[in-house]
């Protein structure tokens, strides 16, 4: 399906030098933003208290958040747990603040806004995260790196999964730098949602590249720049309604899924449109600048009796 069709082939190639240095200079940075402020991280890697707290009719979970904002606390997590009149509340550590006495404060400020205010529970929570749960992270995505590398080098060529892995890394690293220089909190649905980036943008040069192994079959006289052009301009009808749903989604959920969604959604939103980019400008570029050509993607050759114009001629990928 297409909303449209365009009938010249946009010249992307043309100006990918320049889009490169542009992303380039984002990338360095992210990591130097990454590396001289850090992640921001919440309740679920740092640890801190945690406190149930039960009312007599439903919670309104936007006034429990505002009062306990209000005593200076900062990266508070409200939720519902079980019921619509119990609610879950996290409190990060604080240096010389013990467990008990951030309890006490917070349930004196919940009682004064709602006398039916009681108690159930209060515990010091450690980091969900733990180092050894980090490690295994770290290797499961090496691992899923490892994979995709693979599988791209085993269905195009070894060229392809270069540059499919280095535009991917691209776009983690740029979320990670927003987090890092705007001091987001970084929690465990953000980081879900960074590694859905990670598979999304993947898919998106999957199908780049897919055409480009179809044009080097079909266009015989097209050099591999005329050829990467002219397959990112016939995917731009699919990648807008492809991307365009998923942002429209990721769009509500960002305007009206409240403040437990809001940096999940933000981290789509920032990896979605990166992973656009990320797909023509590095990833195709990168492929043009390693080289790529028909005898990287066609095995054989045109044989004598076949007329080397027809587009079918030749041997298959």
């Amino acid at each position: 399906m297409e909303f449209f069709k365009i009938r010249r082939d946009i010249p992307f190639m043309r100006h990918a030098l320049i889009f490169n240095l542009v992303s380039l200079a984002t990338f360095l940075a992210a990591v130097f933003f990454l590396f001289s402020r850090g992640l921001h991280l919440s309740v679920e890697f740092t640890g801190g208290t945690l406190m149930e707290v039960s009312y007599s009719q439903p919670a309104d979970l936007a006034t429990v958040r505002k009062t306990v904002d209000g005593l200076g606390f900062k990266d508070v997590q409200v939720q519902n747990f079980g019921s619509s009149r119990d609610v879950l509340i996290r409190l990060p550590v604080q240096k010389g603040v013990t467990t008990a006495t951030q309890s006490d404060r917070v349930m004196a400020a919940l009682k004064t806004a709602d006398a039916s205010a009681n108690l159930r529970r209060n515990e010091f929570v450690g980091p969900q995260v733990g180092d050894e749960l980090a490690v295994d992270g770290l290797k499961a995505l090496a691992f899923v790196v490892v994979g995709i590398m693979i599988y791209l080098a085993i269905r195009f060529e070894w060229k392809f999964a270069v540059a499919a892995i280095i535009a991917n890394l691209h776009d983690v690293v740029i979320i990670l730098g927003f987090f890092a220089f705007f001091q987001w909190e970084f929690s465990l649905p953000v980081l879900a949602a960074v590694l859905a980036v990670l598979g999304y943008s993947v898919n998106e040069s999957v199908v780049i590249f897919d055409r480009i192994r179809e044009n080097f079959r079909r266009y015989r006289k097209m050099t591999p720049t005329e050829i990467i052009d002219n397959a990112i301009t016939s995917t731009i009808s699919r990648t807008i309604i492809t991307h365009g749903s998923t942002q429209l989604m990721v769009l509500s959920m960002l305007l009206f899924g409240g403040a437990t969604l809001h940096y999940f959604a933000l981290a789509l939103t920032i990896g979605i449109l990166f992973g656009i980019y990320s797909s023509v400008f590095v990833a195709a570029a990168i492929v043009m600048w390693l080289g790529i050509d028909r005898e990287d993607l066609i095995k054989g050759g045109v044989k004598k009796d076949e007329d080397p114009n027809d587009p079918n001629a030749g041997a298959t990928v």
